[in-house]
């Protein structure tokens, strides 16, 4: 099953690039399940038909939902008192009522992430086409599932569990209760399920598609997100250009906004394969309107991808980052006795760049984005002897630790 997953500046249009995507996907021949993400019925605006929470055909082959976090957070808290009834009786605390409670801070997040898993291992569609958020908290989604799991193998280290019999004597020693099975099981079921998350994001079969109007507020959000998706080691496979304003223009008044989006159009143009969309002269409503918009389709699904049921084995003790196609290690031993890390940040300034080094991690900060992952094995028994930005391409030189690596004879 292929996934596009659409963002883009707020007001950019991609709400009506990702119904207009998923329109011309199901008129193909494809099965088509189109997920919105946003609060109001956005969706529903532009398709002319109303989305609700509960999926419903819009067209023949494309069926349409969005995601509902008030009921995920709802049956959330009522699974979690469940689980912790024994501690809530010895508390003597009262349980709550769902019912009385809209969601938290952070409920919305993972509820989407929730039905981006769901929906990705389905096999009822050929084709997922999810309506993100604005970039910045869409990036913040892809960055969710990593930092939580990461947070919890620090909380509650998973080798920890094993020693079950010994909990009651290392709680008296403490001084202090050590924490429940329970809270280790819940722990341990969150950690399965961010791995199928991340593993989605991952799987080659997902892609990232951008949407942005042409101009300077749009060149600015287009290089941050950029940024921020290069961190994830994430690329979109087109830049959508919405709203293009056609070149033969009369008016005199509208000849400065074209030549300010020709501008912006040829310098997309040296990094990303940009794909314009005209503007209609009205907001598209209704699939005529989606259609005459002439949005560019899917690619094919690679030959190979990364299943999203491999997650387990992260999930039972593996640590996520980016793969080495991605974030490739050079062997320039013989020449200037170090290793070379690249990681391409297109985009990025250097002044706005820091590393910090943690044991067998590495903290990248760039621009308003900041990600740990951990060091290639070979990496590991070196010490950082220096970086620089070159060509859009952060490289970090590691020199063999002399106590660490291994002689040669």
């Amino acid at each position: 099953m292929r996934t596009l997953l659409i963002t883009g500046p707020g007001g950019s249009g991609r709400t009506t690039v990702a119904a207009a995507t998923a329109l011309a996907a199901a008129r193909a021949g494809a099965r088509v399940l189109l997920l919105g993400t946003d609060r109001t019925d956005t969706l529903g605006a532009v398709l002319g038909t109303p989305v609700g929470t509960a999926p419903g055909e819009v067209v023949p082959g494309l069926t349409a939902r969005r995601v509902d976090a008030g009921e995920d957070f709802r049956a959330d808290l009522a699974a979690l008192q469940d689980r912790a009834a024994s501690a809530l009786d010895l508390l003597g605390a009262s349980r709550l009522d769902p019912e009385e409670f809209g969601p938290l801070p952070g409920a919305e997040e993972l509820s989407v992430l929730r039905a981006l898993r769901d929906a990705a291992l389905s096999p009822a569609h050929d084709l997922l086409v999810v309506d993100l958020p604005p970039a910045e908290r869409a990036l913040a989604l892809f960055a969710l599932p990593e930092d939580l799991r990461r947070a919890m193998r620090r909380l509650l280290p998973p080798e920890r569990q094993a020693a079950r019999a010994l909990r009651p004597v290392l709680g008296r020693l403490a001084g202090v209760p050590m924490p429940a099975e329970w809270l280790y099981g819940t722990a341990a079921r969150w950690d399965t399920e961010l791995a199928a998350v991340e593993a989605v994001l991952a799987d080659r079969n997902t892609t990232v598609r951008l949407v942005a109007e042409p101009g300077p507020a749009g060149a600015a959000a287009v290089r941050t997100a950029g940024l921020g998706l290069a961190l994830r080691a994430l690329r979109p496979d087109v830049l959508v250009a919405g709203r293009v304003l056609p070149e033969s223009v009369e008016d005199s008044w509208l000849a400065g906004p074209v030549a300010q989006q020709r501008k912006t159009l040829d310098e997309w143009r040296q990094t990303y394969d940009v794909r314009p969309v005209a503007h209609l002269g009205r907001d598209p409503r209704g699939p005529d309107d989606l259609t005459a918009l002439a949005v560019p389709g899917v690619p094919a699904a690679p030959a190979a991808s990364v299943s999203a049921a491999s997650a387990a084995s992260t999930a039972s003790g593996g640590k996520a980052g980016p793969v080495s196609a991605e974030w490739p290690v050079t062997d320039r031993l013989a020449e200037d006795g170090v290793l070379v890390w690249h990681i391409p940040l297109p985009g990025a300034r250097r002044e706005e760049l820091d590393l910090i080094r943690h044991g067998d991690e590495i903290a990248v900060t760039a621009g308003p984005f900041r990600r740990t992952v951990p060091l290639p094995s070979a990496l590991r028994r070196c010490t950082v002897d220096g970086a620089a930005l070159r060509e859009d391409e952060l490289r970090i030189r590691f020199r063999p630790d002399p106590r660490l690596w291994p002689r040669t004879p």
